[in-house]
């Protein structure tokens, strides 16, 4: 964790602040190591002191060793303001996407003199992966690459999209997953036009697509992927489109650079999309980053703000065609950037799958 202070302190230093109060869970995951919630880390140029409570104190113990450790018995905003105003300390952030406005505002009342207004941004400081993020990551998606090949093996006309999601998810916890990484994504037949069409009681049928969106979770670290397969013999529209959003993915995971931009990568693939008549069928962004979060910066999409990809980021890449009262497809995968391009850690087979 000490290059992860390091940086965070030159973020301190940089914007003007003596310190700052970190609550965000993912956050006192990354600096910490600490993986429970109702905590409070302060992080000054000095200083790394964890506050929680009785539930937490032998967890803590073993997890942010280099911390330290402050019980509350009365109060975590309570006794977060007592720790801050023992260190002296003039000015103070918080972060401004994770503390609630009321518990904003009553730590501002109990912080007595010190200037507590400055909200700070802390996602941007896991963009990079480090080594052993990228190990537990490579991991996670390890794991629903297997469950995707798990699959294959169960799907048939008459097994419902909930039965798929339930089996997704339990091959997942056989292999090591903490929990599924979102709401797992099933939709088939017309239902594929539903970008995020959450599984149902519908029954596949005989030459439905099934669009699956899953992943895992592996100790924090999530997944992502999607396959779109056909479940009986795909017909010329199917498999016209299919390749489509294939050669768009393909021509994503290509321009996935050192130094190219979120927006670029995003146009790149969309006019690719757009050139072969369905642009106004492709509504989102073509990716994002994963990791302590399923949704992190930077992103690939119109409105990115990453002007520069950068050597062990990781972003998703997942074009898709969506037709109302016809269906859709969507296929991703999860993509390290490196300084010879974009190395997919998605290894699932993303050639058209029919079952029959």
């Amino acid at each position: 964790m000490d290059a992860r202070l390091e940086k965070l302190r030159e973020l301190l230093k940089n914007q003007g602040l003596d310190a700052v109060v970190i609550n965000k869970v993912e956050n006192l995951h990354y600096f910490s190591g600490f993986t429970g919630d109702d905590t409070i880390v302060v992080v000054s140029q000095k200083a790394a002191i964890l506050i929680t409570d009785f539930r937490y104190m032998e967890q803590a113990r073993q997890q942010s060793k280099s911390f330290q450790l402050i019980e509350h018995s009365k109060g975590l905003l309570p006794k977060t303001a007592e720790v801050l105003m023992g260190l002296e300390l003039k000015n103070i952030g918080f972060e401004g996407n994770a503390l609630t406005y009321n518990d904003f505002s009553l730590l501002k009342q109990m912080l007595n003199g010190v200037d507590f207004k400055q909200a700070v941004e802390l996602d941007t400081l896991r963009m990079v992966k480090d080594e052993q993020e990228i190990a537990l990551l490579q991991k996670a998606v390890e794991i629903s690459d297997r469950a995707y090949e798990h699959i294959l093996t169960i799907l048939r006309p008459g097994i419902s999209e909930i039965e798929i999601a339930a089996e997704l998810e339990n091959c997942m916890r056989r292999l090591g997953s903490e929990k599924p990484a979102f709401t797992t994504i099933v939709a088939s037949g017309e239902r594929g036009s539903l970008p995020h069409g959450i599984a149902t009681d519908k029954l596949i049928v005989d030459g439905d697509f099934v669009t699956m969106d899953f992943g895992a979770v592996y100790k924090g670290y999530h997944s992502d992927i999607t396959r779109t397969v056909c479940v009986g013999s795909a017909d010329d529209k199917q498999r016209k489109i299919y390749d489509i959003v294939l050669q768009a993915q393909l021509l994503g995971v290509e321009k996935v650079q050192l130094g190219s931009s979120g927006q670029t990568v995003d146009a790149d693939v969309r006019r690719y999309i757009m050139n072969a008549g369905y642009g106004r069928f492709f509504g989102h962004g073509l990716g994002h980053s994963v990791g302590l979060e399923i949704h992190e910066l930077p992103r690939l999409s119109p409105s990115s703000t990453c002007e520069h990809l950068e050597e062990n980021m990781l972003v998703t890449v997942e074009p898709g065609i969506y037709l109302p009262g016809w269906g859709g497809i969507r296929i991703e995968d999860t993509v390290l950037v490196t300084t010879l391009g974009g190395r997919p850690l998605t290894q699932s087979n993303k050639q058209l799958v029919e079952i029959k």
